[in-house]
């Protein structure tokens, strides 16, 4: 399973890439916004960012950015999605999980111009991108459990209609919106590709109580054990 960060802070995937080895980045206009940036001048930063690292393109670190949200008509969506996808040959336009972004996914993948289909929370939302040739699809968990909603079955089930119909691995499935180490691990057993979280939500699964208890434990026995 990969990891993605869900951030547009450059600090944030400068050290998730040097020290978690995050394989690609997702964004959102939320995260866009709390970069402090304005939203050309923060993907223009994240793509120089890829261009440094060597990254040739998608498939070496994909960047997920969000088209205006404000846009759901196919026509109005593919000029703002052609523009952002010639920023960095390592973008994929985010585009939400409604009709006309439906729409315009299969034409821009059509063109070569890669897809993440986000905002996405049934099976039945899935299905249809995967059809399309969409290179992501973005099932939301943290909003779903907030609403006391089963996301390890929900991850679980879209993984089974990709194996039943032959998507699994072309169409791959980020489980988004992770906030949680426990949410992390449900998408693993479940066999999702990929999760994206924070910065924070990765440093907290590295983390359990008991390892804590067992450092005091060793701890103060090295402290009590003569050194020579």
């Amino acid at each position: 399973m990969k990891y993605f960060l869900d951030s547009a802070k450059m600090d944030e995937i400068k050290e998730a890439y040097e020290y978690l080895g995050i394989d690609g980045v997702t964004t959102n206009p939320k995260h866009i916004m709390n970069s402090g940036k304005p939203f050309k001048k923060a993907i223009e930063d994240i793509a120089k960012w890829t261009e440094d690292q060597g990254f040739k393109s998608w498939k070496d670190f994909p960047v997920s950015v969000e088209i205006d949200p404000w846009l759901e008509d196919c026509d109005k969506i593919l000029p703002m999605a052609r523009e952002i996808s010639k920023i960095s040959p390592c973008f994929v336009i985010k585009i939400p999980s409604v009709y006309g972004g439906l729409k315009a996914a299969r034409i821009l993948e059509n063109e070569g111009i890669r897809t993440n289909l986000t905002l996405v929370f049934s099976p039945a939302q899935a299905i249809l991108p995967a059809k399309a040739g969409c290179l992501f699809v973005s099932p939301f968990i943290g909003w779903k459990e907030s609403n006391g909603e089963d996301c390890k079955k929900y991850i679980q089930d879209i993984v089974d209609i990709y194996r039943n119909y032959g998507y699994l691995r072309k169409t791959e499935i980020i489980a988004a919106a992770i906030r949680t180490p426990k949410q992390i691990a449900d998408c693993a057993v479940a066999g999702c590709d990929i999760v994206t979280c924070g910065l924070d939500v990765y440093k907290d699964s590295i983390k359990h109580p008991y390892t804590v208890q067992g450092l005091g434990t060793f701890r103060d026995a090295w402290d009590n054990t003569a050194k020579e």
